[in-house]
């Protein structure tokens, strides 16, 4: 069976720049200028902890990457021409076995090029479905005046609800970092308000170094997001569940 496992484990040794510059450099010979699940190894490479994904093409290769990962599953569709992909019914969750895998990618693969007949479906990726923890978003624009530009957040649907994010010019540090953190509105919800424990503040610090010194090394990089990232309780960490990184056209 045919199928793009990637393996998420965390490096031990510091940022490994040429894996990174390697899935650069392949994505602009392929000329792609967005990417998405392969650029999952670029968090690897930086030692970004995220959920176990994988990348299938056919119903068959679904079904047996989902007994390999284990329930339960979200499903998502992989096309470069839907980015919104809850818009077209491209997410499933909480699939809780290999049948209900199978329905999930026939129903995508019927459906969504009726609503959308201009995208090309590559096929989907599956990924572990976490449970609890709080959704935060880990961004970064280039500015034309001022560089990288870091921008942090509550995530998923919140970060356009609310827009309550604070930003900083890359490179920061640790206090900068935490500053981003510490200073959103809604701050309380990950220090834990009326009585919740709190999220671990020290994961979320440390994947935005991660990210600040990831679009320092590779200037090329003009837009990248990790939306959402799962922060989970304190001293448990923070997981990477999906993400999207942009190119320079030049």
């Amino acid at each position: 069976m045919a199928m793009k496992q990637v393996d998420l484990s965390l490096s031990e040794s510091g940022p490994d720049r040429v894996l990174a510059a390697e899935i650069l450099r392949a994505a602009r010979e392929a000329e792609r200028c967005t990417l998405g699940l392969e650029s999952f190894g670029i968090l690897k490479a930086y030692g970004i902890p995220a959920v176990r994904t994988a990348f299938t093409k056919t119903e068959e290769e679904a079904f047996g990457v989902a007994e390999e990962i284990g329930y339960p599953l979200v499903m998502k569709v992989v096309s470069p021409q839907i980015s919104h992909k809850s818009d077209v019914g491209g997410i499933r969750l909480s699939l809780e076995n290999g049948d209900e895998v199978r329905a999930a990618y026939r129903d995508m693969m019927e459906n969504i090029p009726e609503k959308r007949p201009d995208a090309v479906l590559e096929g989907v990726q599956l990924q572990q479905m976490l449970s609890g923890g709080k959704e935060v978003i880990i961004g970064m624009v280039q500015d034309p005046t001022f560089g990288p530009m870091l921008m942090f957040g509550l995530g998923g649907v919140y970060v356009e609800i609310l827009k309550d994010v604070q930003f900083a010019i890359a490179p920061v540090d640790e206090e900068e970092a935490r500053g981003m953190v510490t200073g959103i509105k809604t701050y309380p919800l990950l220090a834990g308000a009326r009585g919740e424990k709190p999220s671990d503040i020290d994961a979320l610090i440390d994947a935005i170094l991660r990210v600040s010194r990831l679009v320092c090394d590779f200037p090329e990089i003009e837009e990248f997001e990790i939306n959402p990232m799962m922060v989970l309780e304190e001293g448990t960490g923070a997981c990477a569940v999906d993400m999207r990184l942009k190119l320079k056209k030049n």
